[in-house]
């Protein structure tokens, strides 16, 4: 029986196509919202957690803070230095690597054209705690970083606009001019794209002690990128980081820290939750449309029946059940919200991809979503159906024969 009132659906949408798309069309555009709604938000996380995750792995950002000086004013920050860094490395547990980071803004020259640019100092841990790959070369021997050599590695966009696109023109082997001094060019970074700070691969990394000497002139370092061992406790590792620096800052017990120890997976998490909550209210307003599309469904049902109460008189007066009429109808409205939804589903697919691409972010295609929403608008269907199908069910079978 199940089949045949679902065949006799079938053949009532078929009969009214225009007005069976008319009818599914809010429920149509209520699921492609939603499921759209949420591929976007899922792709946006994904691709701030890749961008966040660029910065480097179990990695803690150690840089000078400001605290209130005597004046009541700002007082001077003093920064790091290189000790700090190994002070760290062999006091801490859980550390796997530490990095001592320099930074300066140069103007470098080569192959007859000039670039403004960033210019980092550091030790080969950087290149680690970073997530940075070398696309071609090599990173820096200890006897280099000892003795500060006149040694680089240029990152994809330096590459680019100092040597240009073409095939095999890295300029390995080259000489590159920072500033008053000059660098061999011994590698090149692999490019990891737009950063939360801007270019990632818009950089020079030279030996720390070479920017020191060369460039900055001062043995300050104003950043130490602190990488985790895999399963450590960020918690205690960082209440540990926070003493061993007030300690080595001679800051008094009511001293305020004038530093700042920044987690990037606490930012991963922070930032994924409240993408989480975006999409989960962007979905929550795009299903209003389901409802709209539940009202119409239920106003077509309505007139179906009114259209139909002769057919209706007919079967109940050759003996059908007032539950196998309710089940027809309620049925039909079923058949139409789902045929909706998977409309819905195949409409939103191509648009999710072709917005992912737009916004340029990842494609995830969420299966779960997809298969409630077209629940969702079944169960629209038997809610808004019940109506106009116990409307028909309950008719009186004599007044509707007599109906015209």
């Amino acid at each position: 029986m199940l089949f045949s009132v679902f065949m006799l659906a079938l053949r009532s949408v078929r009969r009214n196509l225009l007005r069976s798309f008319l009818t599914i069309l809010g429920i149509v555009i209520g699921v492609s919202a939603v499921i759209t709604m949420v591929t976007l938000g899922n792709g946006a996380t994904m691709a701030i957690e890749e961008k966040i995750t660029s910065l480097g792995t179990n990695l803690l950002m150690i840089g000078p803070g400001q605290r209130i000086g005597g004046g009541g004013g700002y007082g001077g920050v003093p920064q790091f230095v290189e000790a700090d860094g190994e002070a760290i490395a062999a006091q801490i547990g859980g550390v796997a690597l530490v990095a001592p980071q320099g930074r300066a803004s140069a103007t470098v020259v080569a192959n007859g054209r000039n670039w403004a640019t960033t210019v980092i100092g550091s030790t080969n841990a950087w290149f680690e705690t970073g997530n940075w790959q070398l696309a071609s070369g090599r990173l820096f021997t200890a006897q280099e970083q000892l003795a500060g050599a006149a040694v680089c590695i240029v990152g994809e966009t330096v590459r680019r606009e100092l040597w240009g696109g073409a095939v095999g023109d890295t300029g390995l082997g080259q000489q590159l001019r920072v500033k008053q001094f000059s660098c061999d060019v011994i590698g090149v970074l692999a490019a990891k794209g737009q950063g939360g700070m801007g270019d990632q691969d818009d950089t020079v990394v030279v030996p720390l002690h070479t920017l020191q000497r060369r460039v900055t002139g001062s043995r300050k370092v104003g950043l130490l990128l602190v990488s985790m061992q895999d399963g450590s406790d960020s918690a205690p590792l960082k209440a540990s980081l926070h003493q061993l620096l007030r300690e080595r800052r001679h800051l008094a017990a009511n001293d305020d820290d004038n530093f700042n120890i920044f987690d990037t997976q606490q930012l991963a998490d922070t930032l994924s939750s409240t993408m989480g909550v975006l999409t989960s209210l962007l979905g929550a307003v795009a299903a209003v449309s389901l409802l709209v599309g539940g009202i119409g469904i239920m106003n077509i049902m309505l007139v179906s029946v009114t259209e139909r109460t002769r057919e209706i008189g007919l079967r109940l007066a050759v003996g059908a059940l007032e539950s196998e009429v309710l089940l027809q109808f309620l049925i039909e409205a079923v058949v139409l919200s789902a045929l909706g939804g998977l409309v819905g589903i195949v409409i939103a697919t191509g648009a999710s991809w072709v917005l992912s691409g737009v916004m340029a972010v990842p494609y995830v295609f969420d299966p779960a979503i997809n298969l409630l929403s077209l629940l969702f608008s079944a169960a629209i269907g038997v809610l808004f159906g019940y109506f106009p199908a116990r409307r028909a069910a309950r008719m009186d079978p004599i007044e509707a024969l007599r109906h015209e």
